[in-house]
């Protein structure tokens, strides 16, 4: 055993332990956070704004903070962009994280001195738990790599801000930057294929132990470096390969082809991180669903997700949530964000402890006829059909047909395959089946009439990366989205189908 890997032994397994007992007093945690939040609150503009001075209990909090989105938030950004003090949090933020938004454009999300240990210590306390269970600690001593955008930052307000990658790559700790790769010039390149074909040369010969990012990104690297080792797998390239850890997108579309690629079984640990918060991580090996992050300067509420639009929604503290539930994930956090509405959905699988599975996002879904499909429904109908027969998915999106020559309007659903089905319109009818069961109400369409079945479009090979690449979205945190409730993406995709 190495140096760097004898090390974290010990380490690993106080944090495991930390994480077993922070488990056991989640709810005490979330109530003892909310507390702390409010007392530094009505220190600052938001906090007069919504009469903290009066609130003490979770009841009175929700009576004075509504919910809102970032747009509606955004009065009070533009006040710390324009360089304000104590606005939503005391002080300024120390960095600001810039984000694409899918509705709003570009994202500045705040994080204080109180927040950016949220991000730092629970990547870490990923990892070491990791190694905590499973004793594995070796990889520890090879190369690491994390596919991520540029640490370069810029100035808004005399703010450093800039991708959280980026910001989150100026905290490696020094211990570990003899392992990780790539170069901070080959991090700083924009253009992500010329970035990628950068990360190969710099990688294809190192010992790489460790890799993460997000899953279709993790697979172009992959297919990259089978390219240029003339279609040797990735555990053939990198014998000492261990550890992929993923996060943004569901990992079940794209784990036949990841392992695939990588020809041998390895652990796999999945995070729940955002510009605004780290929320949880795949905690064990063996159990299913990510841990929640609950002593971590963050305090949860939970809408169930069929509310979210009303004007009065549930709003469930920790210790209220049911299993098998869709909630749309609301934050308050210690760099000022109050009733956010994050954007994400989740399924908790287990309150003991609070393991969740993240379901999709609230703004896509699709309900052109009342429906209500949302993306884990589609992900699952179309992994079943695919596992049962042998077919490996590449990337795929969902939109509705509305406007139709005299037929009825169906659900259009454009996918990339690596394998083509031997049949597609009998796959297509399985997909189709596999929804029906999943949703009610899509099955309720299709008996009235009022829908017919799906029907999938074939893209061509690489189409979506092209697709990304032509609208500037290629590579780093970006993702296309599983399903839309209108034609814009579906009408920009068809010019990249299979002819």
């Amino acid at each position: 055993m190495k140096f760097k890997s004898l090390l974290a032994k010990p380490f690993a397994s106080i944090v495991h332990n930390k994480i077993r007992k922070e488990m056991l007093r989640a709810v005490e945690d979330q109530d003892a956070i909310l507390q702390e939040l409010i007392k530094t609150g009505k220190k600052t503009e938001f906090g007069a704004d919504h009469k903290f001075n009066a609130v003490q209990s979770h009841d009175e909090f929700k009576q004075a903070v509504p919910v809102r989105d970032y747009e509606q938030f955004k009065p009070y950004i533009e006040r710390i962009k324009e360089g304000k003090q104590n606005v939503l949090w005391k002080g300024q933020p120390i960095y600001l994280a810039k984000t694409s938004g899918t509705t709003s454009g570009v994202k500045y999300i705040p994080i204080s001195k109180e927040s950016i240990s949220n991000h730092i210590d629970t990547a870490r306390n990923a990892l070491l738990n990791y190694m905590g269970e499973t004793g594995n600690t070796a990889f520890a001593d090879g190369k690491m790599i994390f596919l991520s955008g540029s640490p370069e930052l810029e100035r808004v307000g005399g703010i450093p801000t800039g991708r959280l990658s980026g910001i989150v790559n100026h905290h490696i700790p020094r211990y570990l930057r003899t392992n990780q790769l790539p170069s901070y010039e080959t991090n700083c390149i924009d253009d992500w294929e010329t970035k990628l074909d950068r990360i190969v040369e710099e990688t294809i010969n190192q010992d790489m132990t460790l890799i993460s990012g997000i899953p279709p990104w993790v697979q172009m690297y992959f297919d990259r470096l089978m390219e240029r080792s003339n279609g040797k797998r990735i555990k053939e390239i990198f014998r000492n390969f261990d550890v992929l850890i993923y996060g943004g997108v569901n990992f079940e579309p794209y784990r036949a082809k990841l392992m695939a690629s990588i020809g041998a079984p390895i652990h796999t640990v999945e995070t729940f991180p955002a510009s605004e918060g780290f929320f949880a991580f795949q905690d064990s090996q063996e159990q299913e669903g990510l841990l929640l992050n609950t002593n971590s300067g963050i305090y949860y509420e939970f809408i169930p997700a069929l509310e979210i639009f009303n004007e009065n929604p549930t709003r469930l503290s920790l210790k209220d949530v049911q299993t098998g539930v869709n909630y749309a994930m609301i934050i308050n956090n210690n760099a000022g964000l109050w009733g956010y509405n994050l954007g994400d959905t989740v399924k908790f699988i287990s309150t003991n402890p609070y393991r969740l599975l993240v379901t999709g996002r609230i703004k896509h879904f699709i309900s052109a006829f009342g429906e209500h499909v949302i993306g884990e429904e589609v992900e699952h109908s179309l992994m079943k059909a695919a596992a049962e027969e042998n077919v490996h998915i590449t990337e795929f999106t969902v939109a509705p047909m509305v406007q139709t020559s005299g037929e009825l309007p169906y659900h259009e659903w454009f996918v990339e395959f690596e394998n083509m089905p031997a049949n597609l319109a009998s796959f297509a009818k399985k997909v189709d089946e596999n929804l029906r069961q999943k949703n009610i109400y899509y099955d309720d369409l299709l008996t009235g009439n009022i829908l017919q079945p799906l029907k999938i479009r074939t893209v061509r090979k690489q189409g979506f990366i092209d697709y990304m690449k032509a609208i500037g979205k290629l590579g780093g945190q970006n993702k296309v989205p599983r399903l839309s409730n209108d034609r814009k993406l579906a009408d920009e995709l068809s010019q990249y189908l299979q002819r």
